[in-house]
Protein backbone atom coordinates (compact mmCIF):
# COMPACT_ATOMS: atom_id res chain seq x y z
CA UNK A 1 0.00 0.00 0.00
CA UNK A 2 2.87 2.47 0.97
CA UNK A 3 4.95 1.82 -2.73
CA UNK A 4 1.35 2.51 -4.41
CA UNK A 5 1.32 5.96 -2.45
CA UNK A 6 4.79 6.65 -3.50
CA UNK A 7 4.43 5.91 -7.11
CA UNK A 8 1.20 7.61 -7.30
CA UNK A 9 2.85 11.01 -6.08
CA UNK A 10 5.55 10.53 -8.51
CA UNK A 11 3.37 11.41 -11.62
CA UNK A 12 4.29 14.64 -13.20
CA UNK A 13 0.20 14.91 -14.75
CA UNK A 14 -2.95 13.65 -13.92
CA UNK A 15 -5.62 13.08 -16.21
CA UNK A 16 -8.90 13.06 -14.23
CA UNK A 17 -12.30 13.90 -15.16
CA UNK A 18 -13.31 18.03 -15.43
CA UNK A 19 -16.08 18.48 -12.60
CA UNK A 20 -15.34 22.10 -11.64
CA UNK A 21 -17.61 24.54 -13.24
CA UNK A 22 -14.80 27.48 -13.68
CA UNK A 23 -12.07 25.06 -14.64
CA UNK A 24 -9.64 27.84 -16.62
CA UNK A 25 -6.92 25.41 -17.64
CA UNK A 26 -4.39 28.22 -17.67
CA UNK A 27 -1.52 26.27 -15.40
CA UNK A 28 -1.42 23.35 -17.80
CA UNK A 29 -0.81 25.77 -20.93
CA UNK A 30 1.80 27.18 -19.61
CA UNK A 31 3.02 23.73 -18.65
CA UNK A 32 2.85 22.87 -22.59
CA UNK A 33 4.49 26.75 -23.72
CA UNK A 34 6.90 25.11 -25.65
CA UNK A 35 4.21 23.19 -28.06
CA UNK A 36 2.43 26.07 -28.19
CA UNK A 37 5.97 27.61 -29.74
CA UNK A 38 6.19 25.47 -31.76
CA UNK A 39 2.57 25.33 -33.20
CA UNK A 40 3.03 28.60 -33.93
CA UNK A 41 6.08 28.83 -35.68
CA UNK A 42 4.50 26.07 -37.73
CA UNK A 43 1.53 28.21 -38.59
CA UNK A 44 4.00 31.10 -39.52
CA UNK A 45 6.22 28.66 -41.83
CA UNK A 46 3.05 26.88 -43.69
CA UNK A 47 1.47 30.26 -44.24
CA UNK A 48 4.26 31.23 -46.83
CA UNK A 49 4.79 27.97 -48.39
CA UNK A 50 3.23 27.22 -52.06
CA UNK A 51 2.73 30.64 -52.60
CA UNK A 52 3.45 33.16 -55.60
CA UNK A 53 3.64 36.06 -53.20
CA UNK A 54 4.00 35.06 -49.76
CA UNK A 55 3.39 37.53 -46.96
CA UNK A 56 2.84 40.39 -50.38
CA UNK A 57 -0.75 39.02 -49.82
CA UNK A 58 -1.02 40.77 -46.16
CA UNK A 59 -0.25 43.77 -47.56
CA UNK A 60 -2.19 43.24 -50.91
CA UNK A 61 -5.47 42.96 -48.99
CA UNK A 62 -5.66 45.88 -46.43
CA UNK A 63 -4.69 48.00 -49.53
CA UNK A 64 -7.39 46.84 -51.82
CA UNK A 65 -9.82 47.66 -49.42
CA UNK A 66 -8.81 51.28 -48.59
CA UNK A 67 -8.80 51.85 -51.69
CA UNK A 68 -12.24 50.48 -52.46
CA UNK A 69 -13.76 52.09 -49.31
CA UNK A 70 -12.44 55.74 -49.91
CA UNK A 71 -13.83 55.25 -53.24
CA UNK A 72 -17.20 54.25 -52.03
CA UNK A 73 -17.38 55.61 -49.04
CA UNK A 74 -15.54 58.72 -48.78
CA UNK A 75 -15.91 59.37 -53.03
CA UNK A 76 -19.25 58.33 -53.93
CA UNK A 77 -21.22 58.60 -50.30
CA UNK A 78 -19.56 61.95 -49.56
CA UNK A 79 -18.13 60.75 -45.68
CA UNK A 80 -15.51 63.29 -44.63
CA UNK A 81 -12.61 62.28 -42.78
CA UNK A 82 -11.95 65.61 -41.76
CA UNK A 83 -8.26 66.75 -42.00
CA UNK A 84 -7.01 62.96 -42.39
CA UNK A 85 -6.80 62.44 -46.02
CA UNK A 86 -9.42 59.00 -46.73
CA UNK A 87 -7.32 56.01 -47.70
CA UNK A 88 -5.05 56.16 -44.45
CA UNK A 89 -7.92 56.95 -42.55
CA UNK A 90 -9.82 53.78 -44.01
CA UNK A 91 -6.08 52.07 -43.67
CA UNK A 92 -6.00 52.34 -39.96
CA UNK A 93 -9.39 50.98 -39.61
CA UNK A 94 -8.55 48.06 -41.84
CA UNK A 95 -5.12 47.45 -40.17
CA UNK A 96 -6.92 46.90 -36.79
CA UNK A 97 -9.68 45.57 -37.64
CA UNK A 98 -7.96 42.53 -39.63
CA UNK A 99 -6.56 41.48 -36.73
CA UNK A 100 -10.11 41.12 -35.23
CA UNK A 101 -11.06 38.45 -38.18
CA UNK A 102 -7.78 37.04 -38.17
CA UNK A 103 -8.16 36.04 -34.76
CA UNK A 104 -11.61 35.28 -34.65
CA UNK A 105 -11.69 32.83 -37.85
CA UNK A 106 -8.44 31.40 -36.43
CA UNK A 107 -10.66 30.48 -33.19
CA UNK A 108 -14.00 30.44 -34.60
CA UNK A 109 -13.31 26.21 -35.93
CA UNK A 110 -10.54 24.95 -33.82
CA UNK A 111 -12.81 21.88 -33.27
CA UNK A 112 -13.61 21.24 -36.72
CA UNK A 113 -10.16 22.22 -38.09
CA UNK A 114 -8.02 19.95 -35.43
CA UNK A 115 -10.20 17.07 -34.74
CA UNK A 116 -7.60 14.42 -36.10
CA UNK A 117 -5.17 15.61 -34.09
CA UNK A 118 -7.08 16.16 -30.93
CA UNK A 119 -8.33 12.46 -30.84
CA UNK A 120 -4.70 11.34 -31.34
CA UNK A 121 -3.13 13.02 -27.94
CA UNK A 122 -3.57 14.32 -25.26
CA UNK A 123 -2.72 18.31 -24.83
CA UNK A 124 -4.58 21.34 -23.30
CA UNK A 125 -7.17 21.99 -26.19
CA UNK A 126 -6.48 25.85 -25.51
CA UNK A 127 -3.50 25.68 -26.93
CA UNK A 128 -4.74 25.80 -30.61
CA UNK A 129 -6.97 29.16 -30.14
CA UNK A 130 -3.98 30.77 -28.51
CA UNK A 131 -1.76 29.94 -31.93
CA UNK A 132 -4.10 31.63 -34.00
CA UNK A 133 -3.74 34.79 -31.53
CA UNK A 134 -0.21 34.64 -31.35
CA UNK A 135 0.68 33.62 -34.98
CA UNK A 136 -1.53 36.71 -36.91
CA UNK A 137 0.55 38.97 -34.78
CA UNK A 138 3.54 38.65 -37.81
CA UNK A 139 0.42 39.56 -40.28
CA UNK A 140 -0.77 42.26 -38.31
CA UNK A 141 2.92 43.59 -38.02
CA UNK A 142 3.05 43.65 -41.96
CA UNK A 143 0.30 45.53 -42.24
CA UNK A 144 1.11 48.02 -39.54
CA UNK A 145 4.21 48.39 -41.45
CA UNK A 146 2.65 49.92 -44.33
CA UNK A 147 0.47 51.73 -42.66
CA UNK A 148 3.45 53.44 -41.11
CA UNK A 149 5.13 53.61 -44.49
CA UNK A 150 1.68 55.73 -45.80
CA UNK A 151 1.58 57.88 -42.43
CA UNK A 152 5.15 58.75 -43.44
CA UNK A 153 4.05 59.46 -46.91
CA UNK A 154 1.58 61.91 -46.31
CA UNK A 155 3.14 63.75 -43.64
CA UNK A 156 5.79 64.43 -45.80
CA UNK A 157 3.09 65.71 -48.15
CA UNK A 158 2.29 68.16 -45.43
CA UNK A 159 -1.17 66.33 -43.91
CA UNK A 160 -2.29 67.02 -40.66
CA UNK A 161 -1.55 64.28 -38.91
CA UNK A 162 0.51 63.16 -35.82
CA UNK A 163 0.86 60.77 -33.38
CA UNK A 164 -0.11 61.83 -29.55
CA UNK A 165 0.43 60.66 -25.89
CA UNK A 166 -2.25 58.13 -26.11
CA UNK A 167 -0.31 56.08 -28.73
CA UNK A 168 1.47 54.18 -26.00
CA UNK A 169 -1.75 52.55 -24.69
CA UNK A 170 -1.88 51.34 -28.69
CA UNK A 171 -0.40 47.87 -27.39
CA UNK A 172 -3.33 47.62 -25.21
CA UNK A 173 -5.86 48.47 -28.28
CA UNK A 174 -3.86 45.48 -30.16
CA UNK A 175 -4.46 42.87 -27.09
CA UNK A 176 -7.97 43.92 -26.81
CA UNK A 177 -8.70 42.96 -30.48
CA UNK A 178 -6.91 39.79 -29.73
CA UNK A 179 -8.75 38.85 -26.65
CA UNK A 180 -12.42 39.52 -28.27
CA UNK A 181 -11.40 37.66 -31.62
CA UNK A 182 -10.23 34.51 -29.48
CA UNK A 183 -13.50 34.91 -26.60
CA UNK A 184 -15.72 35.26 -29.50
CA UNK A 185 -14.07 32.92 -31.53
CA UNK A 186 -13.75 29.85 -28.56
CA UNK A 187 -17.91 30.47 -28.07
CA UNK A 188 -18.22 29.97 -31.68
CA UNK A 189 -16.14 27.02 -31.81
CA UNK A 190 -18.01 24.87 -29.17
CA UNK A 191 -21.56 26.31 -30.65
CA UNK A 192 -19.89 24.63 -33.94
CA UNK A 193 -19.38 21.33 -32.43
CA UNK A 194 -23.20 20.94 -31.91
CA UNK A 195 -24.70 23.40 -34.79
CA UNK A 196 -22.46 22.77 -37.96
CA UNK A 197 -25.12 25.19 -39.86
CA UNK A 198 -23.84 27.99 -37.49
CA UNK A 199 -20.37 28.57 -39.26
CA UNK A 200 -22.18 29.58 -42.56
CA UNK A 201 -23.76 32.66 -40.60
CA UNK A 202 -20.06 33.35 -39.06
CA UNK A 203 -18.75 34.98 -42.57
CA UNK A 204 -22.50 36.74 -42.59
CA UNK A 205 -21.62 37.84 -39.54
CA UNK A 206 -18.43 39.30 -39.73
CA UNK A 207 -19.59 41.06 -42.28
CA UNK A 208 -22.53 43.10 -40.12
CA UNK A 209 -20.12 43.56 -37.58
CA UNK A 210 -17.91 45.27 -39.85
CA UNK A 211 -20.44 47.94 -40.60
CA UNK A 212 -21.26 48.74 -37.11
CA UNK A 213 -17.70 48.91 -36.37
CA UNK A 214 -16.92 52.41 -37.78
CA UNK A 215 -14.00 50.42 -39.57
CA UNK A 216 -14.84 52.53 -42.42
CA UNK A 217 -16.86 56.22 -41.01
CA UNK A 218 -15.88 58.41 -37.77
CA UNK A 219 -18.06 57.15 -34.81
CA UNK A 220 -19.47 61.22 -34.79
CA UNK A 221 -21.06 60.22 -38.55
CA UNK A 222 -22.79 57.18 -37.45
CA UNK A 223 -24.00 59.86 -34.36
CA UNK A 224 -25.32 62.23 -36.37
CA UNK A 225 -26.98 60.61 -39.63
CA UNK A 226 -28.65 58.38 -37.23
CA UNK A 227 -28.63 58.90 -33.34
CA UNK A 228 -31.84 56.52 -32.79
CA UNK A 229 -29.20 53.91 -33.59
CA UNK A 230 -25.91 55.55 -32.10
CA UNK A 231 -25.98 53.25 -28.80
CA UNK A 232 -25.18 50.43 -31.47
CA UNK A 233 -22.01 52.13 -32.45
CA UNK A 234 -20.76 53.73 -29.39
CA UNK A 235 -21.50 50.41 -26.61
CA UNK A 236 -20.00 48.32 -29.22
CA UNK A 237 -16.09 47.64 -28.26
CA UNK A 238 -14.48 47.35 -31.00
CA UNK A 239 -15.88 50.60 -32.64
CA UNK A 240 -14.11 52.01 -29.19
CA UNK A 241 -11.40 50.23 -30.19
CA UNK A 242 -10.44 51.52 -34.10
CA UNK A 243 -11.55 55.20 -32.68
CA UNK A 244 -9.43 55.01 -30.43
CA UNK A 245 -6.59 54.07 -32.84
CA UNK A 246 -7.16 56.37 -35.64
CA UNK A 247 -6.63 59.11 -32.43
CA UNK A 248 -3.70 57.81 -31.38
CA UNK A 249 -2.06 57.36 -34.66
CA UNK A 250 -3.38 59.95 -36.78
CA UNK A 251 -5.00 62.63 -33.96
CA UNK A 252 -8.61 62.32 -35.05
CA UNK A 253 -11.84 61.70 -33.06
CA UNK A 254 -12.05 61.26 -29.31
CA UNK A 255 -10.39 59.25 -26.76
CA UNK A 256 -12.62 58.60 -23.86
CA UNK A 257 -11.28 56.75 -20.73
CA UNK A 258 -15.31 55.53 -19.80
CA UNK A 259 -15.45 53.78 -22.62
CA UNK A 260 -12.12 52.27 -22.08
CA UNK A 261 -12.40 51.18 -18.54
CA UNK A 262 -15.80 49.77 -20.11
CA UNK A 263 -14.30 48.04 -23.22
CA UNK A 264 -11.62 46.62 -21.07
CA UNK A 265 -14.74 45.02 -18.86
CA UNK A 266 -16.39 44.08 -21.51
CA UNK A 267 -13.11 41.76 -23.20
CA UNK A 268 -12.41 40.40 -19.95
CA UNK A 269 -15.50 38.62 -19.34
CA UNK A 270 -15.79 37.49 -22.90
CA UNK A 271 -12.80 36.29 -22.59
CA UNK A 272 -13.12 34.63 -19.31
CA UNK A 273 -16.99 33.23 -20.88
CA UNK A 274 -14.95 31.93 -24.20
CA UNK A 275 -12.29 29.81 -22.56
CA UNK A 276 -15.46 28.30 -19.53
CA UNK A 277 -17.18 27.78 -22.50
CA UNK A 278 -14.30 26.07 -24.21
CA UNK A 279 -12.98 24.06 -21.89
CA UNK A 280 -16.73 22.40 -21.03
CA UNK A 281 -17.18 21.50 -25.27
CA UNK A 282 -13.43 19.90 -24.94
CA UNK A 283 -14.42 17.20 -23.06
CA UNK A 284 -17.01 15.83 -25.34
CA UNK A 285 -17.13 17.30 -28.89
CA UNK A 286 -14.90 14.53 -30.07
CA UNK A 287 -18.19 12.44 -30.52
CA UNK A 288 -20.52 15.35 -31.72
CA UNK A 289 -18.07 17.02 -34.05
Amino acid sequence: MQNTTENNSDWLFEITPKNKLFSLNLKEVWQYRDLLMLFVKRNIITAYKQTVLGPLWYLIQPLFTSVIFTLIFNNVANISTGTVPPFLFNLAGITIWNYFTACFSGTSNTFSANAGIFGKVYFPRLIMPLVAVISNLVRFGIQLFIFMAFFGYYYYKGADISINKYAMLFPVMVLIMGMLGLGLGMIISAMVTKYRDLSILVGFGMQLLMYISAVMYPVAYFVEKLPKYAWVVQYNPLSFVIESVRYMLLNTGIFDIGMFIYTLITTTVVLFLGILIFNRAEKNFIDTI
